[in-house]
């Protein structure tokens, strides 16, 4: 069905939208080749909401050489008027002959009506090539459209022996600089990174991404049941925090609302915050991915709620100890067969310290 050189402008295409790995929430990364007679006539990528779509920045670009050409978009071409005009109407406009997308829109208002009304005008539309590649760059938005919460990538850096902290709780710095600058990476792709009271408390964070290039900055969101977070804190610092609690307290609140700070009381019946609740008001307010890095008990909380997606560990080759933290305050098994089971799907060295991403399996 797909020739190989429609598999060379797909992975163009897929190599376009990453450009907007850093910027297009709460929309998708989407990436668009335009080729006529073997020859690209046009490129374009999806950069900021509010922003010119993929296909229209690539349609602009190719200009005349768009009519009888072949489109390739790592997304479904969107069908509905939001901020910009819809991509499929731009297409078939411009004359468009084929167009092949990556994965069909995930989103209900597109939901396979931008290909529809691609072949109804007689364009030649098929979908499917480099899906899962498509897919792995987009899974928040493919979270949030299909499963009304987050993708949430939760980092940890342990010793070799699993310790993410000394007893005293002093975790600072486990992993090398590489290992850091790479975490950072992963902060800013995210909508929102997420920690808890105690992690505030004890290592007094900014969380904000400083290690690699980026326009902007994701949510911060502190889970803190008791309003522990001290008003003078570094995470407060330049706004763009919510906190999330079970129970007000108005003089804290205030102290907290005078570094701009938002908040959230969303208590669970036994008197933490609720979690899922807290994801579920992320998606409503456009947040596609989560990275959480806090202490041991929220990320035993968020694993026990079936909340956690996906394990962003780096391991140092260094030994702590039994006296040390673990990664997960979860409760103690009576059967190996209940041990929670996971699949890794990327190893490899950053610096000196080994990075494993897995989700469970």
């Amino acid at each position: 069905m797909f020739a190989i050189d429609d598999h060379r402008h797909m992975a163009r295409a897929l190599q376009l939208a990453e450009r907007g790995l850093f910027t297009t929430t709460p929309n998708p990364r989407v990436g668009c080749v335009i080729v006529r007679d073997g020859k690209v006539a046009g490129e374009g990528w999806h950069q900021k909401a509010g922003e010119p779509h993929a296909e229209a920045l690539a349609l602009a670009a190719a200009g005349n050489a768009a009519r009888g050409a072949t489109a390739y978009v790592s997304l479904e071409p969107c069908s509905h008027q939001g901020r910009t005009p819809p991509c499929a109407d731009a297409l078939i406009a411009a004359g468009v002959a084929r167009v092949v997308a990556a994965m069909q829109d995930p989103n209900p208002a597109v939901a396979g009506e931008g290909l529809r009304r691609l072949q109804s005008a007689g364009v030649d539309a098929v979908c499917g090539l480099l899906e899962n590649e498509a897919r792995e760059l987009n899974i928040g938005f493919v979270s949030r459209m299909t499963r009304g919460r987050p993708w949430l990538r939760l980092k940890i850096a342990a010793s070799l022996d699993g310790k993410s902290a000394l007893l005293n709780g002093v975790s600072q710095w486990i992993t090398g600089e590489n290992a850091r600058r790479d975490g950072h990476g992963f902060r800013a792709r995210a909508c929102a990174v997420l920690t808890g009271a105690g992690t505030v408390l004890e290592d007094d964070p900014r969380l904000t991404v400083r290690e690699v290039a980026t326009t902007r900055q994701p949510l911060r969101v502190i889970v803190d049941s008791r309003l522990e977070t001290p008003a003078d804190a570094r995470i407060l610092e330049g706004g763009g925090v919510l906190v999330a609690c079970a129970r007000e307290n108005r003089s804290k609140m205030a102290a907290l609302q005078r570094k701009d700070a938002e908040i959230l009381v969303l208590p669970n019946p036994q008197g933490k915050v609720d979690l899922a609740m807290l994801m579920r008001e992320l998606a409503r307010r456009g947040i596609n991915e989560v990275h959480a890095e806090a202490g041991w008990k929220l990320n035993g909380s968020l694993f026990a709620e079936g909340l956690v997606d996906e394990l962003l560990i780096y391991l140092a080759p260094i030994l702590i100890g039994d006296a040390g933290r673990g990664m997960f305050n979860l409760p103690e098994l009576a059967e190996l067969a209940d041990a929670r089971r996971l699949k890794v799907f990327d190893q490899r060295m950053v610096g000196e310290d080994l990075r494993l991403r897995a989700r469970p399996a």
